[in-house]
């Protein structure tokens, strides 16, 4: 098996939470729930509801909200995963519909080669705009893992996708091989070529360092 990318989704795989957005809407004691149904069924764009979910939050600095997904805590086994797929030479990547200020700091922290996550728009003095920079679409993450596989002169066989939700599958069907880390859904389980259903991200490398 040739594979010289891992593609980690970010929530629920790398870090210990469902959502990087439903954690701040937590921490803001609101509710996206008509939103998330409006995106899903088509009624409103991507960077639409973006904007409505970021607007729940209010007139408030970016800086609230790095604190917030300051608490966000790495999954069981990110550390150790990510330093050996780094001695065996792979590249690795985040490509998450999730908060790029959280990512960034997973980036930083587990020295990931490239992140693609959605950013929140702030303005000279750090206040929240109320609008958002769509980088990654969660209905659309192959186009992501296409634009990848281009900038590191790869193909999408010499990648493996870890993820846990069903905007993953696209890519799971596109990869070299895919693993459904910790996922509820057996859909994304049918779709992946292993499937790990404990919350360590360590068991990947049995998978990923043959």
């Amino acid at each position: 098996m040739d594979i010289r990318i891992v593609v980690f989704d970010m929530d629920g795989v790398l870090v210990d939470i469902d959502s990087s957005w439903q954690f701040v809407h937590r921490e803001f004691n609101v509710d996206n729930r008509e939103n998330l149904r409006q995106f899903l069924n088509h009624e409103i764009s991507y960077n639409e509801f973006m904007r409505k979910d970021i607007a729940l939050w209010g007139k408030t600095n970016v800086d609230v909200i790095k604190n917030i997904l300051a608490k966000v805590p790495l999954m069981a086994g990110a550390n150790s995963t990510v330093a050996q797929l780094k001695k065996a030479r792979c590249k690795t990547a985040i490509i998450s519909a999730g908060i790029s200020i959280l990512a960034e700091r997973i980036q930083h922290e587990l020295e990931i080669d490239y992140v693609f996550a959605n950013r929140i728009v702030v303005d000279e003095n750090g206040a929240l705009t109320g609008e958002g920079e769509e980088i990654v679409n969660p209905l659309n993450k192959i186009a992501v893992l296409k634009e990848l596989v281009l900038m590191e002169h790869a193909t999408s066989r010499q990648c493996a996708v870890v993820g846990d939700t069903v905007f993953d599958v696209p890519m799971f069907r596109d990869a070299g091989f895919s693993i459904a880390f910790n996922a509820d859904d057996v859909q994304v389980k049918k779709a992946a070529d292993a499937v790990i259903e404990d919350k360590d991200l360590t068991k990947i490398l049995a998978y990923l360092l043959r």
